[in-house]
């Protein structure tokens, strides 16, 4: 028995996504959506993403830069806590 799932999305992200299906050789949105789901089901699904999540802006980038290699220099020093509370 089949049953119909729902998602709400905008026009216009649903024509971006049937035409990249379509390009992707997919024969249509609803294919694609379907074969998602089939591995998701079956945990053989990977997931990447091209672009961070968050981009900083130029100061905090240069700030975190900085952290980062004094921290990989030595010049400030971590604790390790190998036994915690």
């Amino acid at each position: 028995m089949n049953t119909i799932l729902q998602v709400p999305v905008s026009k216009k992200l649903r024509d971006q996504a049937a035409s990249s299906a379509q390009k992707m050789g997919f024969s249509s949105l609803q294919e694609t959506v379907r074969i998602f789901l089939n591995q998701l089901a079956s945990n053989e699904i990977s997931i990447t993403f091209q672009s961070p999540a968050v981009k900083l802006s130029k100061k905090n980038d240069r700030r975190y830069a900085k952290m980062i290699s004094d921290i990989e220099s030595g010049k400030v020093k971590l604790k390790n806590f190998s036994n915690p509370p």
